[in-house]
């Protein structure tokens, strides 16, 4: 008597993944052209008979979503996860975060190495989407190993990234206006008189970093005089502002204004100058390219740029349900950052 054969050994002799072979069982539409012949080949080859079991595979989605982070206690992070658990519950869905800790103050393994763990947890719970904000894709260069461990789980729950698009991988990106914001800042702090302008945080090598720092020197060089010796990456938290408004003092030259890559580097730059008995704004003016929540109430208010994150939640939101429901991609809206005016550039709020 010939031997039943099971979907996992069809998706191990296919060289695809079990959702994949109950894809074909079931006549989805999603299944590669390719890949759809191969895994038939085997069924009709071995006589498969798919079970009531296998048939409900693909269609008993768990209502289950997936946020992928590099560090939790990022502002950024934590904001954006707020909006997209938002949308979430409208839609129907529960919001499981997995903290990779590759970044920040609780970074242990490789970036790679810990997402890719992540990923394999992912498959293993059978969730209905992922959303991946940061880590390895925020690189200028992400490693090969990452970009195929990243693809693969594509290949089999739809994928959404919310950061700055690669051309290079197949996934869906919402993007940040980064150019738009950034440019509002700096010529916000020209406007006001000011020739020398310095750029404190963000990470070499990142993609935030690199589109903002370019756009900074892009618009210096245009409107003003680009200074490289007025520039200071570190990484985007509050130590890090901290730290390079300190190599800043020890400069010969000094700026008369700064560019910051975030709120938290905002902070920890107003707070150098406070220990050097210094004063933000009279002494030196401060422009934030990223508002994180609560930046009206530090002393001086934060001048900042809101990128509308709930609005990047939304988009995020409709483009992953559109992949899980194999609905074509609409046109994303194109959000606009806006330049938030407070006390740290020099200007005073009016009834204050």
């Amino acid at each position: 008597m010939k031997k039943k054969i099971t979907i996992k050994e069809i998706a191990r002799q296919a060289g695809v993944s079990v959702t994949t072979v109950s894809r074909v069982i079931n006549n989805h539409p999603s299944v590669k052209e390719e890949k759809r012949k191969r895994v038939q080949k085997i069924i009709d080859e071995q006589e498969f008979q798919p079970s009531m079991l296998a048939r409900g595979m693909v269609s008993s989605v768990t209502r289950n979503l997936a946020v992928v982070v590099p560090d939790i206690n990022n502002p950024y992070f934590t904001a954006l996860i707020s909006h997209l658990e938002t949308a979430s519950y409208e839609a129907g869905y529960s919001l499981l975060l997995f903290n990779t800790m590759a970044a920040g103050k609780q970074k242990t393994l490789p970036t790679t190495q810990q997402e890719q763990s992540v990923f394999h947890t992912i498959l293993e719970k059978r969730i209905d989407g992922v959303f991946i904000l940061g880590g390895e894709i925020d690189k200028d260069y992400p490693s090969d190993t990452y970009i195929h461990a990243l693809t693969n789980l594509n290949q089999q729950i739809p994928v959404v990234v919310i950061g700055q698009k690669d051309p290079t991988i197949p996934l869906t990106f919402i993007e940040r206006d980064l150019v738009a914001g950034t440019k509002a800042a700096v010529q916000h702090l020209l406007a006001l008189g000011h020739k020398k302008i310095g750029f404190l945080g963000g990470e070499s090598g990142i993609k935030i970093t690199s589109e903002r720092l370019a756009t900074f020197k892009k618009t210096m060089s245009l409107y003003g005089e680009f200074d490289p010796e007025f520039v200071y990456l570190s990484d985007f938290y509050t130590k890090d502002g901290y730290e390079s408004m300190e190599s800043l003092f020890s400069a010969e030259k000094q700026p008369s204004a700064v560019i910051t890559i975030n709120d938290k580097v905002a902070i920890g730059a107003i707070r150098a100058l406070t220990d050097h008995g210094l004063n933000c704004p009279k002494d030196l003016k401060i422009v934030s390219c990223d508002a994180f929540p609560d930046g009206e109430y530090i002393v001086p208010r934060l001048t900042t740029v809101d990128q509308k994150n709930s609005t990047l939640a939304v988009s995020a939101m409709e483009s992953l349900l559109a992949l899980i429901n194999d609905k074509p991609l609409t046109t994303l809206y194109r959000h606009t950052p806006e330049l938030i005016i407070r006390e740290s550039c020099g200007i005073q709020i009016k009834g204050e």
